[in-house]
C-alpha cells in the first residue's frame, strides 16, 4: 500500500504523519502530537503499517464549550504552524502581545542574529529573547541554546522556558554541576550533552570553566543583564564576565542576543563595548551620531538595537497592552532629638577624618570612604549605623588607592560595577585603623562608644521606623501588599522585627536579604504571598529580574538609593505588564533634616533632566558626594 505525503497511518501502537521523503519501502514518520525529535523510518517490509482511524464522535459524550474551544484552537494553531510566517507559535503557552514580536521581526533578518533588547522594566524582554530561541529552534536554524543569567535568576528563566515556550533546560549552577557531570563520556562536555542550558554567569566566568564553554558553546546565546558583561578597567569578574561574551562573539556564525534594561549607565565607553558584540565593526562608530551625515549609522544600529519605553508600546498597532497606574507620593521624617544629636556627633568625626591629612594620600582616600559609609548608613537606620561603627572599612584592606576608590565606590555609591545585585546590601565598615592597633586607639574609642548610642536609638526612638509603620498600615488598609525596600542587611532584619511588634498579628512579615541563597528567597517571598495580609521587607537582592507583580502592589522606598536606576528597578517588581491590581502605589521616604536624603534626592530629581545626545539614552547624573561632608 501506497501513502500519501500528509496521511496519518498507524504503526507501533499509535498514530503518525507521512512526511516528505517518503519512499514506497520507507516510510519518513512523526508522531502526531510529538515532536521533531521523535521523527523516525518504518521500513515496510519488516513492521506492518495500515491506515489510521478514528471512533465516531459518540453523541453520549458531547462535553462541554471549553473542550470544544481546545480543540479549535490547537487545530487553528496547529495550522498556523505549518502556514505562518513563524512556525513556533503552535508552541507558545501564552499570546504575545504585538510588539513582542518587533525584536523576533528584527532577528529574523539578521544572520547571524546579533541583537540588543534594551526595553523597559516590567515590558518582558524575557518573553522577547525567548520568542527568537524558539523560532530559531522550529525552523530548525539552531538545535542548542545557552542562556547566561545572574544566579539568582536561573530558576526563574527555567520556569519562564518550560511554562511559555515547553523547552526543559538544565540549570547549571556550582551546587548542579557535579550531578550533571556524573554521567558524561571521556572528553564529552556538559554542554554538548544537554541541548538547553541555563548557566550562571558566575560559575562560568572563572578563567577554567571559560575555555571548556567556548569550546562546546552552542550555536545561539541569550546574554541576560547584558550591561554587567561591558568593557570596563576594573578587574576581577566584570573583566571575566566581557571577556567570555567578546570570546563568544567573535565566532561570525553564533547567535547572540543581549538583553538588559539599563544598556547605557553613563558610561561611554562601556555602552561601546556592549555594542561590539553585536558588531566588532560598532567600535568605529563617530563619537557623535546625530546629524544628517550620520543618519547611515543610525540606520546600520537599529537593525541591531532595540530600546523602547512603556509609553511607546501601551497602544502598539491599536493593541491596548494593561499596564497599572502608578500612584507616586512623597513622604517624610523628622530625627528625634537623641538620633539628630548623634547624627551631629557622626557628622563631626566625618569631617575630621576627611581633613585629616596624616598618613599620604591613600590613607586619606580610606578614611574619605569610611565617613561616607557611616554617614549612609547613619541615614538607613540605627541598626546599620552600629554594625558599620564596630566593622573595619572595606577599602581599608586595598593596597593602592584606585584600589581602594574602587571598592569604596562599588559598596557605598550603589553603581552597580559588580555583577547583578548580588553583595549589594552589605554593610559597610568605618574603622580604618590596622590589626595591630591598640583596643583604645582614641579613633576606635570613639566609634565605639557611637555604636553603643546607635543601640539605644533603636525602637521607640527611632522616628523614621515609627513613620513608616503608619505608612504601611494606610497601605494596608487600603488593600495594598507592599515591599519595603532597605539599603543594608541590618536596616532591612531590623525594620522586620519592628514591624512584627508593631503591626496587626494577621498580617505576614517576610525579610529577604542577600544572606539568603537565591532558593530560599523565592521560599520566604511565597511564604509571604500565601498570607491574605502581607509586607514584604526586602533588600535590593530582590530589587533586579525577579517579579513580584502576582504578590505585591506598592512600593516603599525606605531607604534611598544613590544609584536612580535601582529605584526604577525596584519599582519594576511590581509595576509591570501581568500586574492584576490597576493601580500601584510608589512611596519615596526621606527625612527632611536628614543631609545624607537631601544630597540622594536632589540626583532623584535631576535625573530625567540629563540627556546623552549620542543615542538619546537617559543616564543618571553622578552623586555629588564632596558636599555631603
Amino acid at each position: 500500500m501506497t501513502f500519501t505525503v500528509g496521511s496519518l497511518v498507524n504503526a507501533r501502537g499509535r498514530e503518525w504523519v507521512v512526511l516528505p521523503d517518503s519512499t514506497p519501502e520507507l516510510l519518513i514518520l512523526r508522531p502526531l502530537g510529538g515532536s521533531d525529535a521523535e521523527i523516525t523510518g518504518i521500513y515496510l517490509p519488516l513492521e506492518p503499517v495500515a491506515p489510521a482511524t478514528f471512533d465516531l464522535p459518540n453523541p453520549s459524550q458531547v462535553g462541554d464549550y471549553r473542550s470544544a474551544r481546545l480543540l479549535r484552537d490547537a487545530i487553528r494553531l496547529g495550522f498556523r504552524s505549518s502556514a505562518g510566517p513563524f512556525r513556533s507559535f503552535a508552541r507558545l503557552g501564552f499570546e504575545p502581545r504585538p510588539y513582542q514580536l518587533v525584536p523576533l521581526l528584527m532577528a529574523l533578518k539578521l544572520d547571524p542574529v546579533r541583537l540588543l533588547v534594551a526595553d523597559d522594566v516590567g515590558i518582558g524582554k524575557t518573553i522577547e529573547a525567548g520568542l527568537v530561541a524558539r523560532e530559531l529552534l522550529d525552523r530548525g536554524e539552531i538545535e542548542r541554546f545557552a542562556i547566561l543569567c545572574p544566579p539568582q535568576l536561573a530558576e526563574q528563566w527555567q520556569v519562564e522556558l518550560r511554562d511559555k515556550f515547553h523547552i526543559e533546560a538544565e540549570l547549571v549552577l556550582p551546587s548542579t554541576a557535579a550531578r550533571l557531570e556524573r554521567n558524561l563520556s571521556m572528553g564529552e562536555s556538559l554542554f554538548e550533552r544537554y541541548p538547553f542550558v541555563i548557566v550562571s554567569m558566575d560559575y562560568i566566568k572563572t578563567d577554567r570553566r571559560r575555555e571548556e564553554f567556548k569550546r562546546a558553546c552552542p550555536e545561539f546565546i541569550i546574554v541576560d543583564e547584558a550591561h554587567t558583561c561591558a568593557y570596563g578597567a576594573e578587574r576581577g569578574g566584570r573583566h571575566q564576565r566581557f571577556e567570555l561574551v567578546k570570546g563568544l562573539a567573535a565566532n561570525p556564525d553564533r547567535h547572540i542576543v543581549l538583553v538588559t534594561a539599563t544598556p547605557h549607565s553613563g558610561k561611554e565607553e562601556a555602552f561601546r563595548s556592549l555594542l561590539t558584540f553585536l558588531d566588532k565593526d560598532f567600535a568605529d562608530l563617530p563619537e557623535e551620531l546625530t546629524g544628517e551625515e550620520n543618519l547611515r549609522h543610525r540606520k546600520r544600529l537599529a537593525q541591531h538595537f532595540i530600546q523602547r519605553r512603556r509609553g511607546d508600546i501601551q497602544n502598539y498597532l491599536h493593541a491596548e497592552t494593561p499596564f497599572p497606574k502608578r500612584e507616586d507620593r512623597e513622604d517624610t521624617y523628622k530625627l528625634g532629638s537623641e538620633y539628630k544629636h548623634l547624627f551631629e556627633r557622626v557628622l563631626n568625626y566625618a569631617r575630621e577624618s576627611v581633613l585629616d591629612a596624616t598618613g599620604g594620600q591613600f590613607h586619606q582616600r580610606v578614611r574619605w570612604w569610611s565617613a561616607l559609609a557611616l554617614l549612609r548608613s547613619l541615614a538607613s537606620s540605627p541598626a546599620a549605623a552600629a554594625e558599620t561603627l564596630r566593622n573595619r572599612a572595606a577599602p581599608a584592606d586595598a593596597e593602592t588607592t584606585d584600589e581602594a576608590d574602587e571598592i569604596g565606590r562599588r559598596t557605598i555609591l550603589d553603581l552597580m560595577v559588580d555583577e547583578s545585585t548580588e553583595g549589594v546590601d552589605v554593610t559597610p565598615g568605618s574603622n580604618t585603623e590596622g590589626e595591630e592597633e591598640p583596643i583604645n586607639n582614641q579613633n576606635r574609642r570613639r566609634l565605639l562608644e557611637m555604636a553603643r548610642i546607635a543601640d539605644g536609638l533603636l525602637g521607640d526612638n527611632d522616628e523614621k521606623l515609627r513613620k513608616a509603620v503608619d505608612l504601611v498600615k494606610g497601605l494596608l488598609q487600603e488593600g495594598y501588599h507592599p515591599i519595603v525596600f532597605c539599603r543594608f542587611i541590618p536596616t532591612a532584619e531590623y525594620v522586620a522585627t519592628e514591624f512584627r511588634k508593631r503591626l496587626p498579628k494577621d498580617v505576614e512579615v517576610v525579610a529577604v536579604t542577600g544572606l539568603l541563597p537565591p532558593p530560599e528567597r523565592v521560599e520566604r517571598v511565597q511564604q509571604a504571598a500565601a498570607a491574605p495580609k502581607r509586607v514584604l521587607v526586602a533588600t535590593d537582592c530582590l530589587s533586579e529580574g525577579i517579579n513580584l507583580q502576582e504578590h505585591f502592589n506598592a512600593i516603599v522606598h525606605y531607604d534611598l538609593s544613590w544609584n536612580p536606576t535601582r529605584h526604577e528597578q525596584r519599582e519594576g517588581r511590581v509595576d509591570r505588564y501581568g500586574q492584576p491590581n490597576k493601580t500601584v502605589r510608589v512611596i519615596t521616604y526621606y527625612g527632611l533634616d536628614n543631609q545624607i536624603d537631601g544630597v540622594v534626592l536632589d540626583v532623584l530629581l535631576r535625573k530625567h533632566r540629563t540627556i546623552r545626545s549620542s543615542l538619546g539614552i537617559s543616564v543618571p547624573v553622578p552623586v555629588n558626594t564632596e558636599q555631603v561632608v
